[in-house]
């Protein structure tokens, strides 16, 4: 992604507005429809980690968080993301003009604890695009609670983010194992083909629900935590996400209307 004319780059490579590109907003307003829930939880000021649940073959749940904050609130979201994005030539700068970050502690400590931003991680990483049919709006593990520690040593709140809708636009009617990896089969890819499927989306309702933030009285900047206390951590709050989550569906009318 080129800078626009008169608008700066910040020090981690992101555009001011970055997350309001015209064609991602206008499939926001007209194709997804965003409503949000529970803004009030989120921070004007200061650091967070949102964590949120992950899926579809080319995933929304980043940018539909992004752009929905930055315009709601104000703020600008930093997602943490896999290093293997920035080593496509025009890629990782597309994803640096829009917030993304590589999803190394070190970042994410400084974006949290010096720079006092709002930083989006996804904890179920590729887990939650590839899981088979029998586990739509099943959340997957969460780790090892490697988010939760990220969190307790900047010394900052997790506020969870339940996202509804985006399973639909790209279900999945299949997975398989290719070159040792599990591969969805989605509607897009039969209707559209492999690759144009991978990009195009159905017209799903979205909603997205922001939870309480939850603080941790553990100091910040120890040099450990004990993994038993990430652990137990991470799963309640994959499980706070998932109860939120099945609330919004059984509330649903149906895919469309929301």
């Amino acid at each position: 992604m080129s800078k626009p004319a008169g608008q700066s780059l910040d020090r981690w490579g992101r555009i001011d507005g970055g997350s309001m590109n015209p064609i991602f907003k206008a499939y926001y307003d007209r194709w997804f429809r965003v409503e949000w829930d529970g803004l009030e939880h989120l921070p004007r000021t200061g650091g967070a980690l949102l964590v949120s649940n992950h899926a579809g073959m080319f995933p929304i749940d980043g940018s539909v968080i992004a752009l929905g904050i930055e315009r709601e609130v104000g703020r600008a979201v930093y997602s943490l993301a896999h290093h293997g994005f920035w080593r496509f030539p025009f890629l990782g700068p597309a994803l640096s003009g829009m917030g993304g970050v590589v999803g190394h502690p070190d970042n994410a400590h400084r974006l949290l604890r010096d720079d006092k931003n709002l930083v989006l991680v996804l904890p179920e990483g590729a887990k939650g695009p590839t899981k088979s049919p029998s586990q739509r709006y099943r959340l997957q593990r969460f780790g090892r609670g490697g988010f939760v520690e990220t969190a307790m040593r900047a010394g900052v709140p997790i506020i969870p983010i339940a996202l509804a809708g985006t399973e639909d636009t790209t279900p999945t009617l299949a997975t398989f194992r290719l070159l040792g990896n599990d591969v969805p089969l989605t509607l897009n890819a039969v209707l559209f083909g492999p690759l144009l499927g991978a990009f195009l989306q159905f017209p799903a309702k979205v909603r997205a629900r922001v939870l309480p933030p939850i603080h941790f009285d553990e100091p910040p900047e120890l040099d450990h935590y004990p993994s038993s206390l990430l652990m137990d951590h991470a799963e309640a709050i994959r499980e706070q996400i998932q109860q939120s989550l099945s609330q919004m569906l059984r509330a649903r009318k149906n895919w469309w209307q929301g």
